[in-house]
């Protein structure tokens, strides 16, 4: 799973900065195509969410998601692995 923010529903109140456990957000500094400063993912492959959800099967932290008013986070389903061969040559 993918943590993304939807650009387009953000408002920038920056609540997910305050309530994220694990700190993977962080205040944006550029505004968008509307004006707003929209948080920013800082790793957010540290979040209990991306990493397990899809083992455990269910929601595990979700703070983010819970305290945004616009419904703006959202977690999608990632791309499957592809194992690539790589040819070393010498």
């Amino acid at each position: 799973m993918k943590l993304m923010i939807d650009e387009t529903r953000c408002k920038g109140c920056n609540l997910c900065t305050l309530v994220c456990p694990y700190k993977i957000f962080q205040e944006g500094t550029t505004p968008n195509r509307r004006g707003v400063v929209v948080p920013v993912l800082d790793r957010p492959e540290r979040c209990t969410n991306s990493r397990l959800q899809k083992l455990y099967g269910r929601v595990l932290c979700g703070v983010c998601q819970m305290i945004c008013p616009d419904q703006a986070i959202r977690w999608v389903e990632e791309k499957p692995y592809n194992p690539e061969k790589v040819v070393i040559e010498y």
